[in-house]
């Protein structure tokens, strides 16, 4: 059997990966405004890499808000739409190792899906994600480049923009911990630095995505909550969500080549 091509076509980037005999080869990742040309792009990149030829592709599999700029095929191999909550289920399960769990995939919004073997349901989403970092940066920060947002909240201390439990009482609350955040820039100290509104934003909409996951998780009777999309990719991922597993029982799962969850699922969903 040849290899199947799974594309997920993001707003700004768009990820590729191949599968041969079940097994992600060589995922890679491209820029442009243009979903179309991020879509041959990332094909045409994706077999020069790899030093394939067109008669070595089976089948293309697309998914993404991007998707409807597709037409029937590609260089003549038949290409298929796949629903996106159906890719981001199977990809979550695939590159986790599990059968049954919640995939939270972090782009733009955030996207929460219930996954059960080869089923996947969209049980609910939130518009904080990648876009809430950005446009908070760039109006609290004056900072307008991801990667240059990323790099400001390194170092940051959140005890000079949050309020913590122990800020507020000194009696100890047996199911929140002294170190629980109370209020997400609930202190916003005058002296606080960049680094600090930086990381005290991570904080904040990594959060937000926490619990509303841990509500759906607990909707859907598991335990196991499997991270996926482009944030898993910022340094301070398992850094935040690890706090939240033994406050709120759950176990916050980030797999490897997590930011290409939905271009594997839609892959494996041509099988």
């Amino acid at each position: 059997m040849g290899i199947i091509i799974g594309i997920d076509v993001g707003g700004s980037t768009t990820k590729i990966v191949g599968l041969r005999d079940e097994k992600m080869i060589s995922p890679l990742m491209v820029k442009a405004n243009d979903p179309k040309a991020s879509i041959y792009g990332a094909f045409g990149k994706f077999l020069d890499d790899n030093r394939l030829r067109l008669g070595d592709i089976d089948r293309i599999m697309v998914t993404g808000v991007g998707s409807s700029a597709l037409e029937d095929d590609i260089y003549g191999i038949r290409a298929d739409k796949v629903d996106e909550f159906r890719a981001i289920g199977r990809g979550g399960l695939y590159l986790s190792g599990l059968d049954k769990a919640i995939i939270v995939s972090m782009g733009t919004g955030t996207a929460i899906i219930s996954a059960r073997g080869r089923e996947a349901r969209h049980v609910i989403g939130t518009g904080v994600g990648g876009g809430t970092l950005l446009g908070l940066s760039k109006k609290m920060l004056n900072i307008r480049d991801f990667d240059s947002f990323v790099q400001t909240a390194m170092g940051g201390d959140l005890s000079n923009v949050d309020l913590f439990v122990n800020d507020l009482t000194r009696e100890e609350i047996p199911t929140l911990p002294a170190g629980t955040t109370a209020s997400n820039f609930g202190r916003s100290d005058d002296l606080a630095s960049k680094s600090d509104i930086a990381m005290g934003v991570v904080n904040m909409v990594f959060q937000t995505i926490g619990v509303i996951a841990v509500l759906a998780a607990r909707l859907e009777d598991t335990k196991n909550i499997v991270l996926a999309g482009t944030l898993t990719d910022m340094p301070y991922t398992t850094e935040v969500f690890g706090k939240m597993e033994p406050l709120y029982g759950m176990n916050f799962i980030l797999p490897g080549q997590a930011e290409f969850t939905t271009s594997v699922g839609a892959a494996l969903c041509a099988l």
